[in-house]
């Protein structure tokens, strides 16, 4: 649920018509409702009030500080994949000891700065990567708490590109290696607290069985490590469910709850969950403007003033997003792509979509685009990453401003100017 609604004939963000946001801060603009943040937030908690859990938002999908703020207020930890993401976090509040940090490619910097910061742990991707923690914590004189993340090869039956707990990909590692791993830390690498395994299988699932098979999978591989004399405390299931974009029905965390509460049941551990589009996804929209119509002999167009470099997903995955008009009007609706100005034929936010007959100056709002929406953007063909919006209430703040055209060029210097002579 959201909290984006017609009221009369305007479309609203709770209690703030979108025409005002457009009017006082412009278009392309991302909105967000902070009550959808909240609810979702506390949706997916108390699904697992019966057991111990800690959740931790994964910050890739929306990295806004004024969003991290609202879930760190609430007690959430965070899941981050870059140094970026860590600083991002810090300056929002987060307690580091809620603090994991994925990904396959952490740089020696990263590591350095997460063990200084004290994270909780490192969900780590490969063995070098677990020497390389090793070596850096022991520089450090301080100890790391890892995880492994261990691929159960299951498929997640989502896109292919958001697939990541099959052998092909390029995420974690296979069961029998990530029990040789474990020992051999335990054994011989003393900078490293073997205290977790990790297992996030894919993003955008829409079903419960790949998690119960991966879990099935998971507690097998917990049974190995314990019976090795290693102490397991944390279980990081990963992120992945789903959210509605057009007529998918993933399950509520209600019922995915129950299914990881009875699969978890006599393992004594502290369950770990890193919902990234489950809590933002649907509490965000872009708006946008129409520019120009155009009617061609196969097909008509509607062409707005953000494109692919603000919302990246329908051109990089097909993705579905529904588009409603900000204001109502009675007329005919029309099959149309909806463009953007980037030079790219790939450059859409939707295509042959049955939308009403939309006139220049007018806007829409691009639905589901909280989540891998503005921290996806780019600018591309010199554009200025756009402004970011949070509704509360009756009120809304600007928590993050327009790019300026002085900002894309900020750092850069022409070939020579003050630079640096090599002999």
């Amino acid at each position: 649920m959201h909290y984006f609604a017609y009221k009369g004939k305007r479309f609203c963000a709770e209690g703030v018509a979108i025409e005002k946001i457009v009017k006082e801060v412009g278009t392309p603009v991302y909105v967000y409702s902070e009550k959808t943040l909240k609810r979702h937030y506390k949706a997916f908690d108390s699904a697992f009030a019966k057991t111990r859990r800690m959740i931790c938002y994964s910050v890739k999908a929306n990295s806004n500080i004024a969003v991290l703020k609202t879930f760190a207020d609430m007690g959430s930890g965070f899941d981050i994949v870059s140094g970026g993401e860590l600083f991002r976090a810090l300056k929002a509040g987060a307690d580091p000891s809620r603090i994991v940090f994925s990904g396959v490619g952490k740089r020696p910097d990263e590591i350095e700065y997460a063990i200084k910061s004290r994270i909780l742990m490192f969900n780590v991707e490969s063995p070098q990567e677990l020497r390389a923690i090793d070596a850096i914590a022991g520089r450090l004189r301080k100890k790391a708490g890892i995880a492994i993340r261990v691929n159960p090869n299951v498929d997640p039956k989502t896109h292919p590109y958001i697939s990541t707990g099959l052998k092909k990909n390029k995420f974690g590692i296979e069961t029998e290696e990530a029990v040789r791993e474990y020992v051999h830390a335990k054994a011989r690498l003393k900078n490293v607290a073997p205290m977790g395994v990790d297992c996030h299988i894919g993003s955008q699932i829409t079903e419960i069985s790949p998690f119960v098979d991966a879990l099935a999978k998971t507690r097998a591989l917990l049974s190995t490590l314990r019976n090795e004399g290693l102490e397991i405390k944390y279980l990081d299931m990963g992120g992945g469910l789903g959210i509605t974009y057009d007529k998918e029905e993933p399950p509520l965390p209600s019922r995915y709850g129950q299914a990881v509460i009875e699969g978890t049941k006599g393992l004594d551990v502290t369950l770990i969950f890193e919902p990234g589009r489950a809590m933002v996804g649907n509490a965000g929209i872009l708006v946008t403007k129409a520019l120009y119509t155009k009617k061609g002999s196969a097909k008509n167009f509607v062409i707005v003033d953000a494109g692919m470099n603000d919302l990246a997903r329908p051109s990089l995955y097909g993705s579905y997003h529904a588009i409603k008009p900000v204001r109502l009007t009675d007329r005919p609706e029309i099959t149309a792509d909806v463009v953007g100005p980037i030079c790219e034929s790939g450059d859409f936010l939707a295509k042959d979509r049955l939308i009403p007959e939309v006139e220049p100056g007018e806007s829409l709002a691009v639905m589901s685009a909280g989540a891998y929406g503005f921290s996806m953007s780019s600018n591309y063909n010199t554009r200025p990453r756009v402004a970011e919006v949070m509704a509360s209430g009756a009120s809304y703040s600007v928590i993050r401003k327009r790019e300026t055209l002085a900002d894309l060029v900020k750092g850069e210097q022409v070939a020579g100017a003050k630079g640096r002579r090599t002999k």
